[in-house]
């Protein structure tokens, strides 16, 4: 057996099995029927929004996705152009030092031209979110999160393709099953530090300070059974104006974190139906299903990518630094094909995490007012093509949450 074969074989061990795992964990874990006897169908627009109030965020959302969706496919040209021709291998061959400098070279230069062609699209995205009111961020402090984003990704990247290249160049025949087992590794370790590496590089974390508040969602986590020690406030209004909660981490890392901006500009029920909802991820142990699902995905994209590495005729192996082109390239179309299944399994968990806040606040008024503000102040399209939704819609529209609301407190 030819050491291609014999990669050949593994990747697709490889691959059933972390595509089997990853279907029983969606299958045990996420909740496929979030709403008891099916969730209604999304209210009629005018009953959430004025006519204005609507075209405002049609008309908004409009330029937006003409924005991002320009910036998606440059990003996928650029990288293919890089990954699927002699190019990205001519500059990689290029590149001086060891083979580990090589790839990190070579992440953060293909990382570069991609930000250098898609600068122009983010440009007029961050100008037309001034436009909106959506952000009064400095354009110095945007260049500022721009470079310290990018040096992110590079990092990160640099570490998973090290990573498998590392491994592949040691174990040259059976490299698919030890690069699963890392690069899901690697995963789990980046979600458990995510918020005490990461997130304090973007924002500044206070405690909300004591008073009715803070008392109130203390009460509340006791409520879900949910251990909160503290609740952090992020200084998001420096680059935005919207409203915003969220949980990231787990064990010991777990925090339930709430934008400033959300503390000063909701009522008390207001922002408690917020908190009551990352509440709910926490004591679902949400992030531990994404990450655990996360890891799964990548370990069976290992998988996959031993299957196309050992059907090229010619090419770089996965030993050779010269294959970081084609993996980027691989990896984002990846990403851009995987993104209804991953966004489909984020909207019915954010969708339970609805119906427990609604069971634990027993506020569905509260509730409907504040889906109401989030979606006024983010300018959010009512009615975003359905295609769109469903392929990049993480959490259910506006019209589909308040809908929701009102048939779980009896309305219509």
């Amino acid at each position: 057996m030819t050491d291609k074969q014999a990669v050949r074989r593994v990747a697709l061990v490889v691959t059933a099995i972390a595509t089997v795992g990853f279907a029983i964990v969606a299958l045990v874990w996420v909740p496929w029927q979030p709403v008891a006897g099916g969730a209604p169908p999304a209210v009629a627009p005018e009953s959430v929004f004025t006519p204005l109030e609507v075209r405002r965020g049609e008309d908004y959302a409009s330029w937006a996705r003409l924005w991002s969706l320009s910036s998606l496919a440059i990003s996928l040209a650029v990288a293919s152009a890089l990954g699927f021709s002699r190019w990205g291998a001519r500059v990689m061959a290029r590149l001086p030092g060891p083979w580990w400098v090589q790839v990190v070279l070579g992440v953060a230069l293909i990382g570069l031209a991609g930000r250098l062609a898609t600068l122009p699209c983010s440009v007029m995205l961050q100008r037309h979110r001034l436009a909106g009111g959506l952000s009064n961020q400095p354009w110095a402090d945007y260049a500022r999160d721009l470079v310290v984003g990018e040096a992110i990704a590079a990092m990160g990247t640099s570490l998973v393709l090290l990573a498998l290249i590392g491994v592949a160049r040691r174990w040259a025949r059976a490299w698919p099953a030890m690069a699963a087992f890392v690069v899901g590794a690697l995963v789990v370790l980046t979600s458990f530090v995510y918020p005490v590496v990461v997130e304090p590089l973007n924002n500044d974390f206070v405690p909300l300070e004591q008073g009715e508040l803070r008392s109130a969602i203390l009460t509340l986590a006791d409520q879900e059974e949910v251990h909160v020690d503290n609740v952090l406030v992020a200084d998001a209004s420096r680059r935005t104006t919207s409203l915003n909660a969220y949980v990231s981490g787990f064990g010991a890392t777990r925090r339930v974190v709430v934008y400033d901006t959300l503390v000063e500009s909701l009522s008390q029920d207001e922002a408690l139906s917020v908190v009551a909802h990352e509440l709910a991820h926490a004591a679902h142990d949400d992030v531990v299903i994404g990450t655990s699902l996360a890891a799964l995905g990548c370990a069976a994209g290992v998988g996959l990518l031993g299957l196309v590495l050992t059907r090229r005729g010619r090419g770089p192996s996965m030993a050779d630094p010269g294959v970081v082109p084609l993996v980027l390239a691989l990896a984002l179309w990846a990403t851009l094909v995987a993104s209804p299944l991953q966004n489909g399994t984020s909207r019915q968990i954010e969708t339970r995490a609805d119906v427990d806040a609604l069971t634990a606040t027993g506020e569905s008024a509260a509730f409907v007012e504040m889906q109401r503000t989030l979606a006024l102040r983010s300018l959010a399209d009512p009615t975003p093509p359905a295609w769109l939704h469903w392929w990049w819609g993480s959490h259910p529209t506006t019209l589909e949450r308040v809908a929701i609301a009102r048939s779980l407190s009896g309305q219509k």
